[in-house]
């Protein structure tokens, strides 16, 4: 088992008190949700046609029949390489095409050959691989069993929940309303269906959604025997573990600008990843909804049949196909390398994005700026990236800058570069309706705005006052946006200038629930059917506007509010606007560890909250708790007092400048998961359960965590907390890091000062940190390293090593990268080359070696590659069993040994 070893680092409108719920739709106010749920789990009315079985070298298709009204569905089964299995169900021949959502996944999805086992009219065996791998299609009613052996692992439509509402179109010339019944392939007259409240046309407070197409939603029910435990279905405000949804709303994914959110509350925030895990000791498995219009997703949990635990998740979408993704695992990593599979990794960020960030709304002018940026100098505190919201503009134009404020921005930004440092400026995706404003008359010319329902240029109001909203569903829109982020284009950026797409879900502030109408248009498509998509989109046009600018050498960073499954490939997300309360701090762990887990990893909460106004206490813990989440910014509403970190006086100072120069040490560290990350779509930060998936008392953590395999963190979350109890998974003793006079157990409680992070590094593991802190990440290229060795039980170790320019694809395109496994085994220390066929010249070497747990040697000695061996000094504390070994001196790109004899 892993033992661990502990670092306790010593380290427009004004504020109100809540969101107004009202301004938001509960399930009974969404029409579609409140006619699907009303239906009860029941034997379903549709029936597999078994003599309709068609299996091909990819797929096998079958036509399910709604014994109601005659209709035919397709269903579609899939086995994909990689263990997983897709479920597709569309109307056989519909009267208007459902939307079926592009450019998601990143291919399409290589399949595997299946094969019949056994057949009667009653039901088909398929063979899934292997000898216990099992697909069951039941006839009469129609379902679908995924087995193991003997074992469901789980259903489809067991519940008898499967619906697809019917687009229906009038069928008389003089009809004055779509009459509301279908007729069945062989002419044979079907039952009519009722028309229900919210079918045709539907109102919300004063806003009216028409539905000249009639009502489409979908909806499927899964079950999971043996599953107490699921997670994913980000963003919410809310647990890890999901909470059973019965006798209330279902978690809805529906992206809206919320503005300062509730707390455990399952309703729609700024981004939407339809992705839910189950976990238990024996398996992890996932479901991927492929939808992107409004969905809610009940979850209930309880016991199966012969007293089994169960949960049960009913996935309902107001419009598009079924498409489901049926990942199989068995164990958590699996999971994740199936979903990366099929949406993409975490786009490996530039090493400075990584860094400390800071922000407000709004620095006033380019001298504030220079100030906030010697402040930093003055008061010894390492940033890379400060950052101006919309008041830069010249009224709310982005692409500019407001020419009072910002007479020179290239200066600025040159003298930001002077010192290795960077700015990000705010580019959203609403555009001031005003004839002189080129981004504007371009995209008008162009046609390239959404359209609203009478074929006109939809515009709404957001911060510019009347704005129009581009159509990023249109690829030459998106090209065309991207090409604005050239430097002739974008006048006064340079190259150290990067992007921030904020309201992209899309916010209108006079729209139906802050957004925008369901009945726009995007060509052929309602807004409805691809709402959850804009802010992907926004965020891939950006990214990619960034990559162009630079010829596509350099890789861009973009932080996105509004996502979607796949953003995960063109940057970073927030988690939006919080507020200075101390269980906002605490929620911001299982926010973005639900992230995590559904691809996105890098991932950060505004540190001191957004809205209202942290104590000098609550913004210390939040700055210790940030400085270990990938995404660290700090950011502030207009209407708050200045927070720089130097103006709580000098002790509190003091204390949030020793936590973000612990994040600037541990640099490397954070690099390296980012980079496996980007390999093999583990998420960077993760909930314990992931690595200890047979450790029951986990399952349930969400306020503690795991960075990478090798850092446990337990953030103080608690006001005026003297102690934290924090959960150490695995057995045996942790002994306490250096100067620390405290020992820890699993699961015992620990005194703590202010100036203290918990922070606990894995015994078996290597970590490797730059101590030497300068003003920016930048400026410590070429500084060496210090490894801290903590052996395990056996008196072993290892880690990794990556190293690369730290800004450009040349480690992708040209190979340009160190990638070595540092390994602690018999009293010796190396350093092995994991990636032969690649090079990079590095300036850096290693300085320092601390070995935990080891015990005093006679002698050190350091033999390289080229046969020669050199004494190393050394020395030991008998009373923390920690040995140093002082300027080893060897570059970090070659191949050493370090020898205790």
């Amino acid at each position: 088992m892993c033992l661990y070893r502990v670092l306790v680092l010593s380290v427009f409108m004004s504020i109100t008190q809540a969101v107004d719920r009202s301004n938001f739709k509960t399930c009974d106010q969404s029409a579609f949700c409140s006619r699907q749920r009303a239906m009860k789990p029941g034997q379903s009315s549709y029936t597999a046609l078994l003599e309709t079985l068609e299996l091909s070298d990819s797929h096998l298709t079958v036509q399910l029949l709604n014994n109601n009204n005659k209709v035919l569905l397709l269903l579609e089964l899939y086995r994909l390489q990689g263990n997983m299995t897709r479920v597709k169900i569309n109307e056989l021949k519909p009267i208007k095409a459902r939307y079926e959502v592009p450019d998601v996944l990143i291919t399409d999805p290589p399949t595997e050959l299946m094969s019949v086992v056994a057949q009667d009219e009653h039901r088909v065996v398929l063979s899934l691989g292997g000898e216990d791998w099992r697909l069951i299609l039941s006839a009469q009613p129609f379902r679908l069993d995924i087995m193991e052996g003997p074992q469901v692992l789980l259903s489809l439509n067991s519940r008898g929940l499967l619906t697809l509402e019917l687009h229906v179109w009038p069928l008389f010339c003089f009809s004055t309303k779509p009459l509301s019944f279908q007729v069945s392939e062989g002419e044979e007259e079907a039952e009519e269906e009722v028309d229900q409240p919210g079918m045709w046309e539907e109102t919300f407070k004063t806003h009216a959604d028409t539905k000249p197409n009639g009502p489409s939603s979908i909806s499927l029910d899964f079950s999971l025997p043996g599953v107490e435990h699921v997670y994913g279905i980000p963003e919410h405000a809310d647990g890890l573990r999901l909470k059973n949804t019965d006798g209330g709303d279902p978690y809805r994914l529906y992206n809206l600008d919320v503005f300062q959110y509730e707390l455990f509350n399952p309703m729609a925030l700024y981004g939407a990843v339809p992705v839910l895990l189950s976990h238990n000791t024996h398996r992890t498995m996932g479901l991927f909804w492929l939808n992107a219009a409004e969905t809610w997703v009940d979850v209930s949990s309880g016991q199966g049949s012969s007293e089994v635990p169960q949960t049960d998740v009913r996935w309902i979408s107001e419009s598009g196909i079924i498409d489901v993704f049926i990942m199989l695992g068995p164990r958590p990593n699996d999971v994740f390398t199936q979903y990366s599979s099929l949406t993409g990794t975490q786009a490996f960020p530039p090493l400075s994005s990584l860094a400390y960030h800071q922000c407000r709304w709004n620095y006033n002018d380019q001298e504030d700026v220079s100030a906030v940026d010697q402040g930093f100098d003055e008061h010894d505190i390492p940033y890379d990236f400060i950052w101006l919201d919309i008041e830069h503009t010249d009224g709310k134009r982005y692409f500019t800058w407001d020419n009072n404020k910002f007479p020179q921005p290239k200066d600025m930004l040159q003298g930001l570069l002077h010192k290795r440092r960077k700015m990000v400026t705010i580019v959203d995706p609403h555009i001031k309706v005003d004839s002189s404003y080129k981004i504007h008359t371009e995209i008008r010319s162009r046609g390239y705005y959404i359209k609203n329902k009478d074929g006109g240029d939809y515009e709404g109001w957001c911060w510019p006052g009347n704005a129009g909203y581009p159509d990023f569903t249109n690829p030459e829109m998106r090209k065309w946006w991207a090409s604005m982020f050239a430097y002739d284009q974008y006048e006064g950026s340079m190259e150290n200038l990067y992007t921030w797409n904020d309201m992209n879900e899309p916010s209108v502030f006079n729209g139906p629930e802050v957004t925008m109408h369901k009945d726009a248009l995007h060509g052929p498509w309602e807004h409805r059917d691809i709402h959850n998509l804009y802010g992907f989109y926004v965020q891939m046009a950006t990214a990619e506007g960034q990559i162009q600018r630079s010829g596509g050498l350099e890789r861009p960073f973009v932080l996105t509010r509004a996502f979607f499954a796949g953003s995960q490939r063109y940057g970073a997300v927030w988690t939006g606007d919080n507020a200075a309360e101390w269980g906002h701090l605490k929620m911001s762990i299982p926010m973005c560890l639900s992230l995590g887990l559904v691809g996105i990893s890098f991932c950060g909460a505004d540190v001191g909250g957004f809205f209202k106004t942290p104590s000098a206490e609550l913004l210390v813990r939040w700055y210790q708790a940030g400085a270990y989440q990938p995404f660290f910014r700090a950011h502030a509403h207009l209407d708050t007092p200045r927070r720089e970190p130097w103006l709580f006086g000098p002790d509190n100072t003091a204390l949030i400048r020793e936590a973000v120069r612990q994040r600037y040490t541990l640099l490397p560290y954070w690099y390296l998961q980012f980079y496996h990350a980007q390999r093999t779509g583990q998420p960077v930060m993760r909930p314990l359960w992931v690595e200890y998936p047979e450790d029951i008392a986990t399952f349930s953590i969400d306020n503690e965590f795991l960075i990478g395999r090798d850092l446990l963190v337990h953030p103080v979350t608690d006001e005026r907390s003297s102690g934290v109890t924090a959960y150490l998974p695995g057995n045996g003793e942790v002994t306490p890091f250096p100067n620390n006079s405290l020992a820890f157990l699993s699961s015992l409680s620990h005194h703590l000062f202010l100036s203290q992070i918990p922070v606990f590094q894995r015994g078996g593991s290597i970590i490797c940190r730059k101590n030497r802190v300068r003003r920016s990440s930048s400026c410590m290229e070429n500084d060496p390293y210090t490894l801290y060795v903590a052996l395990d039980s056996q008196g072993k170790a290892e880690g990794e090593i990556y190293i690369d320019d730290g800004h450009t694809f040349k480690h992708k395109t040209d190979k340009q990268f160190i990638h070595r496994r540092l390994s602690f085994t018999a009293n010796s220390l190396s350093s092995s080359d994991l990636s032969p066929d690649s090079q990079f010249p590095t300036a850096s070497w290693v300085e320092q070696v601390n070995i935990l747990g080891a015990q005093k040697p006679d002698a050190v000695t350091l033999t390289t590659t080229d046969g020669g061996e050199s004494s190393v000094e050394f020395e030991f504390d008998p009373d923390t069993a920690v040995l140093t070994l002082r300027k080893p001196g060897v570059n970090a790109g070659v191949n050493w040994t370090l020898h205790l004899r």
